[in-house]
């Protein structure tokens, strides 16, 4: 025998608005009972930010007693780690935004996170190429690579283009040396250039290279000096390869545009801001570090465009003040609850049978519309 049921014979457009309201209500809930979820690595994280504040205060402290002045309206952080528009020691210009947007400790927890991505493990040698334009993200490597214990061979460019590490009483190789007599870091560049343009200081005056000529004298580091541009890839990567002895170096970690390190206008345009893990089409026909270690099938992160960065880990552009460890979504992701999602919409498909595949809505209602026409009622459906 077929089964019997009830279904009203008009659906009233009451009804109807009452279940759109129901799932509307039902969709904001959902969206407002996102759960907040623990991101990967978030120990080594957190760590490796908290160890990149410290030695910012570091950084601050040594300024201030050398009686360096914080101008608020470039540095509002008042970090000292953003110098001035133009010294003797200035290679290039540079981009106030993106200098200030470094000045946060955040920026470790992202590397931490390349880092990770790119397998890299307790004990493993790395290629590091840094400079004095972005002393901050310098200083948020460094924290990372100690704090998951990987081994840096490092070769520092001594300049620094506008707003960077281009004061000459503390210049990015005299912040570096602080930080490793502070006990903040164990390990620290072994070999120097100029840097700028060509590597080679192009463009700056001759006070200015001779300051930082003897800056890598007085620091003891091994001076490239080569003209070739070639020959100067060619003398980095054997500095590298001494550097790192019988162990094979597992990745390169680029910060900045220098033009050895990435190559000219061609190659840095081919890299993405971030980790590559793969060499880029038509990258090998562009000669610079990154390339020839791209060639052998090694990961390389290219810390440069930090604005696009900043944007896709949730951390602010140009902060007013000095941003918390633990901010943006390195560390956590607001998901859905799931629970919550399959209840909701169990909930809908209820309130839909009840009201318009049954007469339970109809019943529900009843007492309020005797007053309606038997015509309106429900009728026995087989």
């Amino acid at each position: 025998m077929k089964k019997v049921y009830w279904r009203p014979s008009k659906i009233s457009q009451g009804v109807l608005i009452l279940i759109a309201f129901f799932s509307l209500s039902c969709l904001i809930l959902v969206e407002r009972m996102k759960t907040k979820v623990e991101q990967p690595y978030y120990e080594e994280a957190i760590a490796a930010a908290t160890l990149t504040q410290k030695a910012f205060s570091v950084v601050k402290f040594a300024a201030k007693k050398k009686g360096i002045q914080i101008d608020p309206e470039f540095d509002p952080t008042q970090s000292a780690l953003i110098g001035k528009l133009m010294t003797p020691i200035t290679s290039n210009t540079g981009h106030l935004d993106s200098k200030q947007t470094t000045i946060n400790p955040n920026f470790a927890a992202i590397i931490v996170n390349m880092l990770k991505k790119a397998q890299l493990n307790k004990d493993d040698h790395v290629a590091v190429g840094v400079s004095g334009s972005f002393p901050a993200l310098n200083i948020a490597v460094y924290a990372a690579l100690k704090t998951l214990d990987i081994k840096p061979i490092i070769i520092s460019s001594a300049s620094a283009s506008q707003w960077g590490a281009n004061n000459v009483n503390f210049s990015w190789l005299d912040m570096e040396k602080l930080l490793v007599d502070k006990g903040i870091f164990n390990f620290q560049s072994i070999a120097a250039s100029i840097g700028g343009i060509e590597d080679r200081g192009l463009g700056m005056s001759k006070k200015g290279k001779e300051i930082l000529k003897k800056l890598i004298e007085n620091k003891e580091l091994y001076f490239i000096n080569v003209k070739d541009f070639t020959l100067n890839v060619d003398e980095r990567m054997s500095v590298y390869q001494q550097g790192a002895g019988t162990h094979k170096i597992k990745a390169y970690i680029n910060v900045g545009g220098g033009t050895v390190s990435v190559g000219r206008y061609a190659g840095k345009t081919l890299y993405k801001a971030g980790l590559n893990k793969t060499l880029p089409f038509g990258g090998s026909q562009i000669d610079s570090i990154m390339t020839r270690f791209s060639r052998k099938g090694l990961p390389v992160l290219h810390l440069i465009k930090v604005n696009n960065l900043a944007e896709k880990y949730g951390l602010p552009i140009s902060p007013t003040e000095m941003v918390k460890v633990g901010s943006g979504q390195i560390y956590y992701l607001m998901e859905y609850n799931d629970v919550l999602a399959m209840l909701a919409l169990l909930a809908i498909l209820l309130c839909l049978y009840a009201f318009i595949r049954s007469d339970l809505g109809y019943r529900i209602f009843q007492s309020s519309r005797k007053g309606q026409a038997a015509a309106d009622k429900p009728k026995q459906m087989v």
